[in-house]
């Protein structure tokens, strides 16, 4: 099974290339894809010596999508670019997908940093599993041919990931593998992390009852510019 790594980017100069670093290491992978939504910064320049640069209309989702149509691997592999893996983890993967009642998966997560939110995070997102919320910066992989069958990442503003995983799951099982991913706390780390994470709390909630993701997109947008 070969892995394609398909990596969602705009603006991603500083974080970018350790996470290119660590991928790149990695055996098994058919490529690595940089889906970039038109950064102004040095993003694609970096990525462009370690990876095919796509360009695709902003947003995770429209990226995302513009990556896995071009992609060649059995499997697809979609990291945050401020998402560090474990090496072990491109094998782990595989082995995962041995079993075929299993659709995809993520991996756990440990927040980068001293930081509270960082702390914060790191104990709150396995709760989150709990209740089935799994996020794209979890590193989500997926079946190819399954990833087809239910759609693809659709092109909304904002919950694409979760979205997306709702349809996997109608399909197989959805594995978390126990090495983790090195996220950064970076969105939650400005400002006042109670009211951030509450405010995040509440949009997904909304989402759960149905509010449009263009609207709820743009009160995120709204959170981020008040908490930077």
């Amino acid at each position: 099974m070969r892995i394609s790594v398909i990596i969602p980017t705009l603006n991603e100069a500083t974080a970018l290339p350790a996470t290119l670093s660590a991928v790149t290491r990695m055996e098994g992978l058919a490529e690595v894809i940089v889906a970039d939504g038109g950064s102004e910064d040095a993003t694609r320049s970096l990525a462009e010596p370690l990876a095919r640069v796509v360009v695709a209309a902003r947003g995770r989702g429209q990226q995302q999508a513009a990556g896995a149509a071009v992609a060649t691997g059995e499997v697809l592999w979609f990291l945050h670019a401020d998402c560090c893996p474990a090496p072990e983890a491109s094998a782990a993967i595989r082995q995962a997908l041995l079993d075929a009642r299993v659709a995809g998966g993520n991996f756990a997560l440990e927040f980068s940093g001293p930081s509270r939110a960082a702390r914060t995070m790191t104990r709150v997102y396995p709760w989150l599993r709990c209740l089935g919320l799994c996020y794209g910066d979890s590193g989500i992989f997926v079946r190819r041919d399954l990833y087809e069958a239910v759609g693809g990442f659709r092109p909304m503003a904002l919950f694409e990931d979760i979205d997306l995983v709702r349809r996997l799951r109608r399909k197989g099982r959805f594995r978390r593998l126990p090495c983790r991913l090195r996220a950064s706390a970076r969105r939650f780390e400005h400002g006042n992390f109670a009211r951030v994470f509450a405010q995040w709390t509440g949009l997904q909630i909304l989402y759960w009852l149905g509010v449009s993701p263009s609207w709820l997109a743009r009160q995120y947008a709204l959170v981020r510019e008040r908490s930077s």
